[in-house]
């Protein structure tokens, strides 16, 4: 079972490359057989490949990501953060609450993101 600093770690660079990174990267924090729910309720992604597709969609706009709070528990982790886009008409805000499992080498085997459209704030773009 990882340890809670390498929880901790993983969950610090997962939030960091979701503002820094590619799709590529983030999709290298999960295992090859993971599972990803964002938004809970939402289409089920499974595996590596699948999961990278999803995080590529940040490839081509402006994020930024800050973690908020975290608490690890066993091989779980459940956190809240903020991430704000970017996007030539608008900015969008959300501050979802992310639920992680992670193996004994500390990769996500799966990630569930609770957030509905009521979490959602949009601005107007400059």
């Amino acid at each position: 079972m990882p340890s809670t600093a390498q929880i901790t770690a993983a969950v610090a660079e997962y939030v960091s490359l979701l503002g820094t990174g590619t799709g590529k990267e983030i999709g290298a924090l999960y295992n090859e057989s993971a599972t990803l729910e964002d938004p809970v309720g939402g289409e089920i992604r499974i595996g590596r490949a699948d999961i990278t597709a999803f995080y590529s969609a940040l490839d081509s706009v402006t994020t930024a990501a800050e973690l908020i709070t975290v608490r690890v528990t066993g091989d779980s982790a459940a956190f809240q953060m903020r991430v704000v886009t970017t996007m030539p008409d608008q900015v969008i805000t959300i501050e979802p609450i992310d639920v992680m499992t992670f193996d004994d080498e500390g990769l996500i085997t799966s990630m569930r993101a609770y957030w509905g459209p009521a979490d959602v704030a949009t601005t107007q773009g400059q």
